[in-house]
């Protein structure tokens, strides 16, 4: 094309040429224009930069004997104290940096890397998760500790503890009532917990090696990842009967155990479906749910206009509860819409 517009420019000009062929004429006028060719770049010396005879010496004293494993600002000064000047500490350390000598002498504190706990519950009895919350007393600064252990798939409560304090073997005490009420056999169970002084003792640590149970602990410094212990105190905290503060640890018992009872046998829990945990705990939760089919069943044969979208089917059960599932290339470890409901 451009061929074209330099045969006919002679004869029409650049204009009607570049018109004719519908070419740009600043493109025909760039083509002609002479290439420049790139000048070299050649890095000027200072006027007052040390030449390199002065960068040998000063590198000479840097790395000797006497002054090899001293800062630069301490060998400046002592060779200034000494009437020596050289140059300046900067310019020294400029030259370590260069000969890649300098480096962070400073303890860092390094991050390491921790395993995610992935665990994963097909039934009941397989994962429980345990954790101690704080309830307020009479007077401020009195607290009480609870002990709460919870089955992560059926959100079942199976045991808890409350005492004025908190205790390796007030731990082992409740986390062994658990496991002889729900007979539990040896390799069956996984409990999960964070790093809290009890949770760590050496003293749980052996008794759940005597019964037979693994132990799973949350990464340091990562809240969430014992989301069931957590999501059940909050339900218990911000019920409408959960009060300022206890009158005395027997009251705060008396009510605790009003709340277990509520919780395990008539919360309708959202995230099993709207089924108690006890049903689930218990086996009964496909009868259960069976029984609320016919009901809705029925209904949409009674009244067909008022179901647009079909046949109403109640709530599904999950079939299984994880701590952590595993990360796809699509979901990021702190995506929280991969975060179940546990409350």
């Amino acid at each position: 094309m451009m061929d074209s517009v330099q045969e006919l420019a002679p004869l029409l000009g650049v204009g009607p040429a570049c018109t004719a062929l519908g070419v740009p004429r600043s493109t025909v006028y760039r083509r002609q224009r002479p290439v420049r060719q790139p000048r070299p770049t050649v890095r000027q010396v200072h006027p007052r930069a040390l030449s390199p005879a002065e960068q040998t010496s000063v590198r000479d004293v840097l790395n000797s004997e006497r002054f090899v494993d001293q800062a630069p600002r301490t060998v400046y000064a002592t060779l200034l104290d000494e009437g020596v000047y050289l140059c300046h500490w900067r310019t020294m350390y400029r030259l370590l940096r260069a000969d890649a000598a300098t480096r962070e002498r400073r303890a860092v504190r390094r991050h390491p890397v921790y395993t995610r706990p992935e665990l994963l519950a097909t039934a009941p009895c397989q994962v429980w998760s345990w954790d101690i919350t704080k309830l307020r007393g009479p007077q401020p600064g009195i607290w009480y500790s609870l002990y709460v252990v919870i089955d992560i798939f059926s959100r079942m409560i199976v045991g808890w503890l409350l005492a004025t304090h908190e205790e390796a073997l007030l731990a082992e005490q409740v986390l062994a009532g658990a496991c002889l009420r729900e007979g539990i056999a040896p390799d069956q169970l996984t409990i999960h917990a964070d790093r809290g002084a009890p949770m760590t003792s050496k003293a749980v640590a052996e008794l759940l090696v005597d019964l037979g149970v693994r132990r799973s602990h949350s990464r340091p410094t990562v809240s969430n990842d014992n989301p069931y212990s957590e999501a059940q105190f909050k339900t218990m905290k911000y019920g409408p009967t959960y009060p300022d503060r206890f009158a005395s640890l027997a009251d705060a018992r008396a009510w605790m155990t009003t709340f277990v009872q509520w919780y395990n046998h008539e919360h309708r829990h959202s995230g099993l479906g709207l089924l108690t945990p006890a049903m689930v705990h218990g086996g009964t939760a496909d009868a259960v749910v069976a029984a609320r089919q016919v009901v809705l069943t029925a209904a949409a044969a009674g009244h067909p206009e008022r179901f647009v979208r079909g046949q109403p089917t109640p709530p599904p059960v999950p079939t299984e509860a994880w701590i952590n599932p595993p990360l796809t290339p699509t979901t990021s470890a702190d995506d929280p819409a991969r975060l179940e409901r546990n409350s």
